[in-house]
């Protein structure tokens, strides 16, 4: 069995078991996390056989800030749930009298104020995520031949811009479907043009 087939197999199940794994309640994080490391094996394979290192410099690139996201979401939280006062806000919250708007905002203003800015510095850093996963792909499409790669790379790029509007989320999805396609309509060998490069 070829390497490339290796990767096709590893590939489509990974992608696979991360489209999945957001839809199951229990254990589903171990699900996608299992398919995260079948793709990456399969685009260190894709690199290697090309002979193109950026294929999975910048497919890392795009996990790291992946999990840049995660982190920067839950520092700002940490932060504005501090400067709201912390565990002491959440106990003057049983005693809280808010009846009108402006109560309400002296309440909550801290809170809020970082649930804003955390999704707007996901939201960047998403947008940036998927133009590495973009270039990673487009560049996978370029040595298979398999245009279904760009596909995925460019509405994943569209998904992550519109996110800030919500359908965003359904594009993404629609992005992983094409993801798992484009992974089980790999050859079983390169091309023979990219062969002699």
């Amino acid at each position: 069995m070829s390497s490339l087939i290796n990767a096709k197999i590893m590939g489509g199940i990974g992608a696979i078991l991360i489209l999945i794994g957001g839809f199951i309640p229990y254990g589903g994080p171990i699900v996608s996390i299992l398919g995260l490391v079948l793709l990456f094996i399969a685009v260190k394979t894709i690199s290697e056989l090309t002979k193109d290192k950026d294929i999975f410099s910048n497919y890392l690139m795009h996990f790291i800030f992946g999990i840049l996201i995660i982190v920067a979401i839950v520092v700002i939280m940490l932060i504005a749930f501090g400067a709201a006062g912390g565990f002491t806000w959440i106990s003057s919250l049983e005693n809280a009298d808010i009846s009108d708007f402006e109560s309400f905002w002296s309440y909550f203003s801290d809170i809020i104020g970082g649930c804003v800015v955390a999704l707007i510095v996901g939201w960047i850093l998403s947008i940036i995520a998927a133009i590495y996963l973009r270039r990673s792909y487009n560049s996978i499409a370029k040595h298979t031949k398999v245009s279904l790669f760009k596909t995925t790379g460019t509405v994943y790029f569209v998904g992550a811009i519109t996110t800030i509007v919500l359908i965003g989320f359904l594009i993404l999805l629609v992005a992983r479907i094409i993801e798992i396609i484009a992974y089980l309509s790999l050859p079983d060998k390169l091309p023979e043009k990219q062969k002699k490069e």
